[in-house]
């Protein structure tokens, strides 16, 4: 029986691999069997993050790199090549919200700056997703093997209350997203992206407990639309993962956004 999961001839970079969701894909990318290069600003947590896949039976290598310096992404993307071999699946994990672009009665829409508004669409859409599509994806479409998978978000689908401009930011990877899926359908690259519900990380734990660890009024609101009345678990990205970087087992999808979100978009009311 043929394994469809399994990626032991692949090369997985994942983007952001030193943050909590990018480490968990990492972990998966690895388990099923890829070579995974870690990119992240972070050594510390990126090299914590390679040596644990690597106790766990894996390849990994942790490469520093910010996703906003082209140039820095581009040597990274060059000593991964020679290191650990051409790149076949790109997970861009990368991205972040600035708290001073949160709209709140306090801070009114008006008192965002430009600046802290343009932060959001670095974070999120040019190092998320365009500068590196534009060094990575573009050489898997010189060699016309590859999958490439965006982190989009629930809120790119449904602009949630305070955090604006990453609201916004998330619209336009999901944008990007089927826009690449269709210039580069006939050229051997899948591009999909995968919505994650609410999952507390760093980034987003303040939004939603208080300092003496109780939720927020914010995060019982996120419960009670969440039809499976939780948060999600990173690992529980998974699948999601492993199945659109398998040309096995979606090699005819592209264009999709594949939400892991405990039921949160399909709820209303």
């Amino acid at each position: 029986m043929i394994d469809i999961f399994n990626l032991a001839e692949e090369v997985a970079v994942v983007i952001g691999g030193s943050g909590e969701l990018g480490g968990a894909a990492a972990v998966g990318l690895a388990r099923a069997g890829a070579r995974v290069a870690v990119v992240g600003l972070n050594t510390e947590r990126g090299e914590t993050r390679a040596k644990s896949i690597i106790d766990q039976g894996g390849t990994a290598r942790f490469f520093q790199a910010d996703a906003l310096d082209p140039e820095r992404l581009h040597a990274a993307h060059l000593e991964i090549e020679k290191t650990i071999g051409s790149p076949t699946i790109l997970v861009n994990a990368a991205g972040g919200n600035d708290l001073n672009v949160c709209v709140t009665p306090d801070h009114p829409l008006e008192k965002i700056t430009l600046e802290n508004w343009r932060h959001n669409f670095d974070l999120n859409l040019i190092a998320g997703v365009l500068l590196p599509c534009q060094e990575i994806g573009t050489a898997m479409v010189a060699r016309q093997r590859g999958s490439i998978i965006n982190f989009a978000s629930v809120s790119g689908h449904l602009p949630l209350s305070r955090v604006v401009a990453y609201s916004a930011s998330k619209a336009g990877v999901l944008s990007l997203t089927k826009f690449l899926a269709r210039e580069w359908a006939t050229r051997g690259v899948r591009v999909n992206s995968i919505t994650p519900g609410f999952f507390p990380t760093k980034l987003n734990r303040k939004l939603l407990f208080n300092p003496d660890g109780s939720p927020t009024p914010r995060t019982q609101s996120i419960l009670r639309h969440t039809p499976m009345e939780r948060f999600g678990d990173p690992a529980e990205l998974t699948g999601a993962i492993l199945f659109l970087a398998s040309s096995k087992a979606s090699g005819f999808v592209t264009g999709i956004d594949l939400c892991v979100d405990g039921g949160f978009l399909a709820h209303t009311i």
